[in-house]
């Protein structure tokens, strides 16, 4: 955990608030672990702005002249030669580290690679003054942070509900505002399928349609509303260029060997009982998951990765792992023989069939290997006795985080509790309650070792979206929330009562920007 230090002059910023400037503030969320106020005058804006910059960081000063625009009124200009607003990058600094140097007649944002300045351009960007009369200035002062954790995530599930690509580039948008590095993309479902696959034109003919959708938790009812589309591998490659130019990674998700109704829907002979399937209008668990007793399955399940690796240069891949019943399995005479032919035995506490699940996913982890990468799942892949380097994403509980932890797997923590923002069970929106129980959230369980807690590499929040069906309850489930998680995964220090004036100011940065928070959240600062 990391801590800030905090030197303020007084009365500098008061004696410069008399020559009609409005001068911003450092303490911004996530807020930096050093804040160091000096002596000086305040860099204004109110004259010429050029931001120079070095070509490889070209599109990090675009970001950055867009955004001053946007808080100004005034696009600076952008050169390579000479500006007061000066980028570079420093590798002696932490990697995703930045360092602010702001002084009357510069400000000068250094990075430990193009993530760090970015990260610094955008920590300026939320320093600014609110719009008002008078000139904008930012203090003189040195600002400098670094994240704790290497993966800070967030996922977004399009197969519930479809969004489009102009869309999900809003939302990395967003993602980009707070510091998160990751969007997990979970593409397919029970309730649809976004990917197209050469060899299986039906998972887009059948598996990316249904026709309505159950109309609340526990109801008879449907509507009769139409869920339908896929990205196709260009739009899902500007996706991931869109997130790289803010310094994202996209990790796809092809959840397997459950979640899988859709693509049984469309090639039927992938299942146990051979169907017929459909796509299901409810949500839930369903015991119909693909075979892993035919070899048909597993040269389908390695296509679909061979596909998703062309279109996704991410390290990791997420295959999920979570929720397959294996009654289809017990009862399935090619399940048996797989398991009779691989001379599988049930162990303690674990059967065959779940031992069966295990051998699958280490034929797609054998997949992925082929070609550098690894393999991500929910933290049901334990219930086997996957390879250690297999990263869990540890969402049922805080003791998920602790096993696989302590198990010695690179671990995300994203308990439901916690962190899953649309689950109407735990994250109802309630004021500060909302934001407490994500904020005062420890990452890091009790009774951990130091080696083990270093298995831990970050945390995401999720948005499922089997009750999100629009942009407003989208962001309405984001906002301000994902302010919360990103202070974790940047290891800011745990004070609810100074974060939510920080938290305040972001919201006014949403209603700038068009962006939605659910309004009974402000009770949390009242």
């Amino acid at each position: 955990m990391k801590y800030g230090v905090f030197f303020a002059f007084v009365a500098l910023a008061a004696a410069s608030c008399g020559n009609n400037l409005r001068i911003g503030d450092f303490s911004v969320s996530p807020i930096p672990e050093n804040i160091t106020l000096t002596e000086g005058k305040p860099f204004e804006f109110g004259g010429r702005v050029v931001i120079q910059s070095p070509n490889e960081l070209g599109t990090i000063a675009g970001l950055l002249a867009s955004d001053l625009e946007e808080a100004l009124g005034k696009k600076p200009e952008i050169s390579v030669k000479k500006g007061n607003i000066i980028l570079a990058t420093d590798s002696a600094m932490p990697k995703e580290g930045y360092r602010i140097e702001c002084g009357k007649d510069a400000l000068k944002i250094t990075g430990g690679s193009p993530a760090g300045v970015l990260y610094g351009a955008r920590t300026v960007y939320k320093a600014l003054p609110s719009p008002g009369e008078g000139r904008a200035a930012l203090p003189a002062a040195v600002v400098e942070d670094s994240p704790e954790y290497p993966y800070r995530g967030f996922m977004v599930d399009v197969a519930r509900h479809f969004f489009s690509v102009d869309y999900l580039k809003e939302l990395i948008d967003i993602m980009s505002l707070h510091g998160i590095n990751v969007f997990h993309w979970h593409l397919t479902d029970d309730q649809g399928w976004r990917v197209p696959v050469p060899g299986y034109p039906k998972l887009t003919e059948v598996g990316s349609f249904r026709p309505g959708t159950i109309v609340a938790p526990g109801s008879d009812e449907y509507d009769t509303i139409p869920v339908v589309g896929f990205y196709t591998e260009d739009e899902m490659k500007e996706i991931v260029r869109y997130a790289a130019d803010r310094q994202i990674t996209v990790i796809p998700e092809i959840d397997l060997p459950g979640h899988m109704l859709a693509a049984l829907a469309s090639y039927p002979e992938l299942g146990c009982t051979g169907g017929p399937y459909e796509v299901p209008q409810r949500f839930g668990v369903f015991e119909d998951v693909l075979c892993p007793g035919k070899d048909a399955t597993i040269a389908f399940a390695k296509a679909v990765l061979e596909e998703v690796m062309d279109i996704f240069p991410s390290e990791y891949i997420h295959l999920g792992g979570d929720e397959c019943p294996k009654e289809r399995w017990e009862e399935c005479p090619d399940c048996q023989a797989r398991i009779k032919a691989l001379g599988i035995k049930a162990i303690k506490g674990k059967s065959k069939e779940e031992q069966l699940q295990t051998w699958f996913m280490d034929q797609m982890r054998s997949t992925l290997k082929a070609r550098g990468r690894k393999m991500m799942g929910w933290d049901e892949v334990l219930e086997g006795t996957p390879d250690k380097d297999i990263v869990v994403c540890a969402w049922t509980s805080p003791s998920a985080v602790s096993r696989s932890a302590s198990e010695g797997h690179p671990t995300i923590v994203c308990p439901i509790q916690h962190y899953y923002f649309s689950n109407p069970r735990f994250n109802k929106l309630q004021g500060r309650e909302s934001i407490s129980r994500v904020y005062d959230f420890n990452m890091v369980p009790d009774g951990l070792t130091l080696e083990q807690a270093g298995n831990i590499i970050g945390s995401q929040a999720c948005i499922w979206t089997e009750w999100v069906a629009d942009s407003t309850k989208m962001e309405w489930e984001m906002l301000p929330r994902l302010a919360a998680v990103a202070e974790s995964q940047w290891g800011c220090p745990k004070d609810l009562d100074a974060f939510l004036p920080r938290l305040k100011r972001m919201t006014e940065l949403y209603d700038r920007r068009g962006w939605n928070w659910k309004e009974d959240i402000a009770e949390a600062w009242k």
